[in-house]
């Protein structure tokens, strides 16, 4: 097998196109927005391909017509007046620096400087933003082409201060004192371009260009970054084949196994999913599934956050998540709602739509984020439940596959006696919620909870190849009461066929003492 050269963590379109990497065409997206010429913004999780669109962008604008050889836009440019003329291009990364460390007026003066030096010097004693907008008019006039300028996470800064005020309200008021210079230079700007995880409210770059068409939630340009199924089969068929040929299975089968772990990003209600790039070319390369995206930033103050606002992480997953048009675009920073910052850093999606009341409801993308996430949303919960504690949840799924009833009650025991000590009102009760659901989520494909019958809800249903137990949960009761609602309300009709050993379980834990201290459980009978 000959693998092909996968772009992995390769942000520059130029480097990709001169070195023969495999590139998904998306240059139909560059035309149209060139084209458009009107300033844009698009806010996109990490690592979902937005310093390669900029990149694209630039090489665009720059005239560099050889690496667009063979891509869509070539033909598209066909008799165009003025095509691939090249334009002064402003391009700001804010990505690779630490602004916990690096003062942001240090990194745009390093910025200007370079730019000074291209296009004259002469206002380099005034202020920031003067300079800035001094630069764009002196390049507009020496090169009689009006100016390019892209934006690359521009909230960066404002992301790496967001648990220190201070620091951050001293950046948003340097960026209102350079980036409004926007709006005055505009004679001088042919296209404006701004990327970022998050639209921060209140940042001058969206109340003072209040011409900026935000494209974040556009049916248009919905793929405009990641993966669609179609480019998935075809640009990378033979990976695919690859992939399926190491894991021993079939084509759809593998490309199934893909779609439930790495796709699932919906940036409007009636747009195709996306997969994400960064995961995808990963398991693509390394021809095996792993978690890719989730490791390469933990989102500490999210889960942080989720766990002490007291907001009910059940919610993630039972469809009972709902945003308006606003929560989804905006990011205020303020008050205790994570669900903005949530959705629009990729750990939430679209996963429905309500026209007429144009309510979203969200949920995770795919196994991926599910299951990092809740992963370190569990240690939040729980002290002492990493991997070798003995607490930790591939020692209890373990024992659930074996079918140890006594080591899994010991396993739920220790687990409950660590969670963490709140000065909440009524900890107990959302932290008891919470370390129930983490759990038997976490269990994986074994595991549901609140399983709807005929005849009520069990609390946890959990099946493996041998076994099935359904449990029934009770606070300040006797675990007597949770057997018998068990059997009184029917739960083990749906598996009268199923010939697994079933035990029914009932468990209860005292608010107190903050224990478990009932378990009963017993084996049907036929």
């Amino acid at each position: 097998m000959n693998q092909r050269k996968l772009p992995i963590g390769i942000q520059g379109f130029e480097k990709i196109r001169d070195d023969h990497f495999l590139y998904v065409d998306k240059t139909e997206y560059v035309y149209q927005l060139a084209h458009n010429n009107i300033p844009y913004f698009l806010s996109r999780p990490r690592r979902f391909g937005k310093s390669l669109l900029l990149s694209t962008l630039k090489a665009y604008w720059e005239g560099k017509r050889k690496l667009f050889q063979g891509l869509a836009i070539e033909t598209l440019e066909d008799g165009q007046p003025d095509a691939w003329q090249p334009h002064p291009v402003f391009y700001f990364d804010f990505n690779g620096n630490n602004y916990l460390e690096t003062p942001i007026e240090t990194v745009l003066e390093e910025m200007l400087e370079d730019w000074e030096a291209l296009y004259g010097n002469e206002y380099h004693t005034r202020t920031l933003g003067d300079r800035f907008q001094k630069v764009l008019e002196l390049a507009a006039s020496q090169t009689d082409r009006r100016c390019v300028v892209l934006i690359d996470e521009y909230d960066k800064p404002l992301l790496d201060t967001i648990d220190q005020p201070a620091r951050q309200t001293h950046i948003k008021d340097v960026f209102k004192g350079f980036f409004s210079r926007l709006k005055n230079a505009d004679e001088s700007i042919q296209f404006l371009f701004i990327t970022g995880v998050s639209k921060f409210h209140k940042v001058s770059i969206f109340s003072d260009l209040n011409q900026l068409k935000d494209i974040s939630l556009s049916k248009q340009y919905a793929a405009l970054c990641g993966i669609t199924d179609s480019e998935l089969t075809d640009y990378f068929d033979q990976e695919l084949m690859d992939l399926a040929w190491e894991l021993d299975l079939t084509q759809d089968a593998c490309i199934s196994a893909l779609k439930r772990r790495y796709d699932g990003y919906r940036f409007h209600p009636d747009a195709c999913s996306v997969y994400n790039p960064y995961s995808l070319l990963n398991a693509l390369s390394d021809r095996e599934f792993a978690s890719y995206w989730f490791e390469t930033g933990t989102p500490t103050f999210l889960v942080k956050k989720l766990a002490h606002t007291g907001f009910d992480v059940r919610k993630l997953t039972d469809h009972t998540l709902y945003a308006s048009d606003g929560m989804l675009k905006d990011y205020t920073g303020e008050g205790t709602d994570p669900i903005p910052l949530l959705y629009q850093t990729g750990y939430l999606t679209i996963t429905d739509f309500d026209k007429i009341g144009r309510e979203y409801t969200l949920s995770f993308p795919n196994e991926e984020v599910k299951y990092g996430f809740l992963e370190n949303l569990m240690p939040e919960y729980v002290s002492n439940c990493g991997a070798g504690s003995g607490n930790d949840i591939f020692t209890l799924r373990r024992y659930v596959e074996q079918g140890n009833l006594d080591a899994i009650r010991d396993d739920l025991s220790s687990l409950f006696a660590n969670i963490t000590y709140t000065l909440q009102a009524d900890p107990f009760e959302h932290y008891f919620q919470a370390v129930i659901y983490l759990v038997f989520t976490l269990l994986g494909q074994f595991a549901s909870c609140e399983v709807h019958t005929y005849s009520g809800r069990i609390d946890c249903k959990v099946e493996t190849r041998n076994y099935i137990y359904l449990f029934e949960f009770k606070r300040d009761d006797t675990a007597r009461a949770a057997l018998e609602q068990i059997n009184s309300k029917d739960y083990t009709l749906p598996f009268a066929a199923d010939q697994r050993t079933l035990y029914k379980i009932g468990v209860a834990f005292d608010s107190k003492s903050r224990k478990l201290v009932g378990w009963e459980a017993e084996e049907r009978t036929r």
